[in-house]
């Protein structure tokens, strides 16, 4: 469904999909238990438009389902977890 993040563990990134091939990503590696996210990618023609905070709050609510905890070293991502308190409980580092 568009919209909808989901876990692409085999590329170690979280995807949201849209109409067509489009997809907004955010990259991560996993170090000593904890989700380290990396990198997002918002394609060009959705630059602006809310995208790259739909896909924060996807990841970051699929990282509180499933009880990991987060450094953040990307800072659009850092800026949307301190932007949103409710988040600040994951956070490590």
């Amino acid at each position: 469904m568009e919209g909808d993040v989901r876990d692409n563990v085999a590329m170690s990134r979280f995807e949201m999909s849209f109409s067509g091939d489009a997809l907004a990503v955010a990259y991560y590696k996993v170090e000593d238990g904890r989700v380290v996210l990396l990198h997002t990618e918002v394609p060009q023609e959705l630059s602006g438009l809310g995208y790259g905070s739909r896909l924060a709050h996807g990841v970051f609510e699929a990282l509180r389902r499933d009880g990991k905890r987060v450094i953040t070293k990307f800072p659009f991502m850092s800026s949307y977890a301190t932007r949103h308190p409710e988040y600040s409980a994951l956070l490590d580092g």
